[in-house]
């Protein structure tokens, strides 16, 4: 390819930095880009705004009766409306707590764990650990007791509020945690046979409104809050090796809300007062903690789910959110369901959704705005999609994983709103990228930098991609003011990723045209065939997965093999109505055990493989179809649906040992 700087113009980024060739043993880097709402400088934080504490402080004085924390109400065993508690006495319950934490002997410093879904005492807990300096520790909700327990232990977690229900989770971790953890705090009651039991080990356990009373007669200065403290260690789950803890500071949170405010004032979506946020995204991954934050910052309002991913859509409908956030699956379920219910509807049904499908992406390529590219088809076919999502939904923001191209094709079209997909990691604070509103050309990008960030590609030559060249490719890296501090206790990892104040995020980025990002690679899965060929699987797994008959795959080869070899999640809709098309009866997993089924599901990508004009040895010679999907339960995948390639061996190994064993002797 050309080399040289790159030349083109791009419409939303601009050069702060030129290239810099191979040198001194480092690859070659591409020039430094900023973005373009950050032409002026990056936006500045507001004054005596120093740390998350000030974010709810100063919001509490700007808005006390504004409603802040709703969850529904249960009358007679059934989920009523939101019952609402305003800014001013969510403030009250916060400086309780904090009482009963400093009472407990707890100051500046302190590790407190949390652990369990998303509620009212969730934040609260938070904002107390805010307002006196601890340093919060979020639990991971999805993960087991071992990977708590190393947490607790790591972190050395002296206090820890818990959900009712995960309490005896957490006891598991007894006696090894006990050597840290002197208080637990229940978000709601604890029994008897609980106080005995933590009793045994010299801890105290309190349910929710005894510890309320704890320092119901004390009141605690608050310690001076510096920018640069760190007010939380969020612990990543991790592809491999035990979490890492993340340590993040005041200055992160509050420069990331600076530059998330610049970009929506830019784009004319800023937030409200009046803006309504559904909380079910764990609020121990940094993605849902910085949106709250945002929320909180705005003094609007955020309303709990029930923690049930069945109820999850008509929790929306009473809600009635005006910003939704996703993982990719969670959108996926939404497309799925939407698909599933246009197929079954009816000729007349399915004639007039396809006009005006047809019609608005026509007009949306041509730049109308999404709202008003066809206003007539909004109100007569899509505005039931609209109401599905509770009917005041302005922006869908997808994030923590790559979103296909497809279902956020679809839905920037069906969901009368702007579908935003963005692009972070812990270490970055969580957003670093996010498309624009009503720019199509940035469908199956991840946008534009925020404007607080300065980012680069960095060349990595063993796996071909060129940041100088006239297409630039590379390692993406990213500096600012919202990347992390640290891994606590590992300065080892974290002299690997933090080069200079770059960070290297390990994943591979292509700049677009107008200056937004697409993730196309990782840099880290790659590995060599036995015919000294490199393989990028996650490029692979990537066009793979576009095929329809696919959920989801993981293709695995190894350097004492010549072929790759893949393990399938099939699509249940596609495979069904492709067995009844070709006279193939039985359950789907029966069907997935078929020599037929393989037969179509190997055709397919190797369909694919054609047209994508893969090399050979990228083209897959072998499956295996499963069809329970790849889950947390079986440790498989990470919270937030990344692959554990190592686990997904040792569980798929006598699997993957069969097909190369069938694979030799078909080739002998």
């Amino acid at each position: 390819m050309e080399r040289g700087s790159d030349p083109t113009q791009k419409k939303y980024v601009f050069e702060v930095e030129k290239a810099k060739e191979a040198r001194d043993g480092r690859p070659s880097v591409g020039p430094v880009y900023r973005s373009l709402f950050a032409k002026d400088g990056f936006p500045a934080t507001v004054e005596g705004l120093d740390s998350c504490w000030d974010v709810f402080r100063m919001s509490v004085e700007k808005n006390p009766q504004n409603p802040m924390l709703g969850r529904r109400e249960i009358v007679n065993g059934k989920p009523g409306k939101y019952k609402w508690q305003n800014y001013k006495e969510i403030y009250d319950l916060v400086m309780k707590i904090g009482n009963s934490i400093r009472r407990c002997g707890y100051e500046e410093g302190v590790k407190c764990g949390i652990y369990g879904a998303n509620c009212p005492e969730w934040i609260i807990s938070m904002e107390a650990c805010n307002a006196h300096g601890l340093y919060c520790v979020p639990l991971y909700d999805t993960l087991g007791a071992g990977a708590v327990e190393f947490i607790i232990c790591h972190a050395e977690v002296s206090i820890a509020f818990a959900e009712e229900k995960k309490i005896p989770e957490l006891l598991k971790s007894l006696p090894n945690a006990s050597k840290y953890l002197r208080t637990l705090v229940s978000f709601g009651k604890v029994t008897p046979e609980q106080k005995q039991e933590v009793k045994k080990f010299g801890l105290a356990i309190y349910s929710w409104d005894e510890f309320l009373q704890v320092g119901y007669d004390q009141n605690f200065d608050l310690p001076v809050k510096k920018k640069t403290d760190i007010c939380t260690i969020m612990y990543t789950s991790g592809t491999t090796g035990d979490p890492k803890g993340v340590l993040i500071s005041n200055e992160n949170i509050i420069t990331l809300l600076a530059g998330v405010k610049r970009l929506l004032e830019s784009v004319n979506e800023q937030l409200t007062d009046k803006d309504v946020y559904l909380s079910y995204l764990p609020l121990a991954h940094i993605f849902d903690r910085v949106i709250e934050e945002l929320f909180i910052w705005h003094g609007a309002s955020i309303g709990f789910w029930r923690g049930d991913v069945k109820l999850l859509i008509e929790d929306i409908g009473e809600l009635k959110p005006s910003i939704f956030c996703a993982v990719p699956r969670v959108l996926e379920r939404v497309n799925s369901g939407l698909t599933q219910k246009i197929s079954s509807g009816g000729f007349l049904k399915q004639t007039m959704f396809n006009f005006a499908y047809s019609y608005k992406l026509h007009n949306m390529k041509k730049g109308y705005k999404h709202g008003e590219a066809a206003p007539l088809c909004d109100r007569i076919v899509f505005n039931k999609v609209k109401r599905g999502l509770g009917g005041n939904v302005r922006l869908i923001l997808s994030g923590a994983a790559p979103l296909s191209t497809d279902v956020e094709g679809f839905l920037r079209v069906v969901a009368c709103a702007h579908v935003l997909q963005g692009y972070g990691l812990t270490e970055t604070c969580a957003g670093s990228f996010v498309s624009l509103p009503n720019e199509l050309a940035m469908l199956g990008t991840v946008g534009p930098p925020v404007p607080n960030v300065d980012v680069c590609l960095e060349s990595v030559p063993e796996m071909g991609y060129d940041a100088l060249s006239s297409t630039p490719r590379g390692e993406i890296c990213i500096k600012g003011k919202t990347l992390f501090s640290g891994y606590y206790k590992r300065e080892d990892l974290t002299k690997e990723v933090l080069i200079d104040g770059w960070f290297h995020t390990g994943d591979i980025g292509e700049w677009q045209p107008d200056g937004s990002m697409k993730i196309i690679d990782r840099k880290k899965n790659i590995f060599k065939l036995s015919q000294g060929e490199y393989v990028a699987v996650e490029n692979l797994e990537n066009i793979y997965g576009s095929v329809s008959a696919i959920d989801s795959i993981w293709v695995y080869g190894n350097s004492f093999e010549s072929f790759l070899v893949a393990v399938v999640n099939p699509n249940k809709q596609v495979l069904e109505n492709w067995a009844r098309e070709n006279d193939i009866t039985g359950d789907f997993d029966s069907l997935c055990e078929t020599d037929r089924v393989k037969d179509y599901i190997r055709g397919e990508l190797t369909k694919i493989s054609k047209e994508k004009k893969l090399k050979g040895f990228e083209f897959i010679k072998a499956v295996h179809i499963d069809p329970v999907p790849f889950d947390i339960e079986r440790d498989l995948i990470t919270p937030t649906y990344k692959k554990k390639r190592p686990q997904l061996l040792k569980y798929y190994q006598n699997v993957i040992d069969k097909m190369y064993e069938s694979g030799s002797n078909s080739r002998a």
